[in-house]
């Protein structure tokens, strides 16, 4: 297996049509990602080609606490249902941690579906408690603890500067603010 990173616009061909095959499977009908966030898409590709697991990298700066951070996050992280439970999916989620470290972001934040927590932690992500985040827009926003969601805001802290403010994150709103595309990543 290998792992491919690519800036979204420039995937492949053959290695697009697998990932929106996998995509299809989570999201019926889901798109592309705004460009705005720069979105990277990271593949893992087996031997034959196939893509066996896929997610995206978000980014864009946010403020939080009147300070300003270079902030990334996962998005449309899926695996073939066919090759679940062999540790795809786990070992693309921690190599996008490795990427997202490595870019110069701050922070990475995302949400994800409650039972669902345990499989982040263990590719090193941490649960940030109480904290919800804000997408959409300011003047539309679409919060994480909204009626019927039952999200969990994981995260980590790459920087020395993020390192020493994250306690500011944990029982907080976060406003994420990613737009009407991506309303939540």
């Amino acid at each position: 297996m290998r792992i491919v990173t690519v800036p979204e616009a420039e995937t492949p061909p053959e290695l697009r049509a697998g990932a929106e095959a996998l995509r299809e499977q989570a999201w019926p009908g889901g798109g592309p990602h705004d460009p705005a966030l720069r979105p990277v898409a990271m593949l893992l590709v087996a031997p034959d080609g196939g893509v066996r697991a896929a997610l995206d990298i978000l980014s864009k700066e946010i403020t939080h606490g009147g300070r300003t951070y270079r902030a990334s996050g996962l998005s449309a992280v899926v695996t073939d249902t066919a090759h679940r439970g062999k540790g795809h999916g786990r070992q693309l989620v921690a190599a996008a941690r490795e990427v997202i470290a490595a870019s110069g972001a701050d922070v990475g934040l995302f949400t994800c579906d409650r039972p669902l927590q345990p499989f982040y932690e263990s590719a090193g992500w941490r649960t940030l408690p109480g904290a919800v985040l804000i997408g959409g827009t300011p003047r539309d926003p679409f919060p994480s603890d909204q009626p019927g969601f039952d999200k969990v805001t994981m995260g980590a802290f790459f920087t020395a500067r993020a390192r020493r403010d994250a306690a500011a994150f944990e029982q907080s709103r976060i406003g994420l603010y990613p737009g009407e595309t991506d309303r939540l990543w």
